[in-house]
């Protein structure tokens, strides 16, 4: 297996600002955390985890239909996280929640069992994410329906 190494530079630039740096002139992204902590000019640790899970499962999402030439857009997604204290009374992600909504109806798309079934087996982050903590992913169209 061949792997392949991500680089992230991070560079504080007040208390608990920093500076994200992806490379590839991709902008920079600045994250902060909340108050007390922080003055919250940015999206904290914790929304960013958020943001990377939702965004690969609607990635994935997307992926998998268009491999049968289905059109799903546009997708929503929002990504809750439950923090908590964990037995050592320290603050953790307990769990999360992704409600993925797609812009069209479920009657509208072919293979939707299948991939529904099978998109979240090729999302790396949810995946990598889900050794630790217990992500609950359920899928919608465009009417409200429950699919997942």
């Amino acid at each position: 297996m061949t792997g392949k190494t991500i680089r992230v530079e991070l560079s504080q630039r007040n208390d608990y600002r920093f500076d994200i740096a992806f490379g590839n002139d991709v902008p920079l992204l600045t994250s902060d955390e909340p108050a007390p902590l922080g003055t919250g000019l940015g999206p904290s640790p914790v929304q960013m985890l958020c943001a990377a899970v939702g965004n690969c499962l609607s990635d994935s999402l997307l992926f998998a239909f268009r491999k049968f030439k289905q059109v799903p857009e546009p997708i929503q997604c929002v990504v809750t996280a439950e923090v908590g204290r964990n037995d050592d009374n320290r603050l953790r992600v307990l769990h999360m929640t992704a409600q993925i909504r797609m812009g069209v109806l479920a009657a509208s798309l072919e293979q939707l069992s299948h991939v529904l079934e099978q998109f979240e087996e090729f999302c790396t982050v949810t995946q990598s994410v889900r050794q630790g903590i217990p992500i609950t992913v359920e899928v919608f169209d465009s009417a409200g329906q429950k699919l997942k």
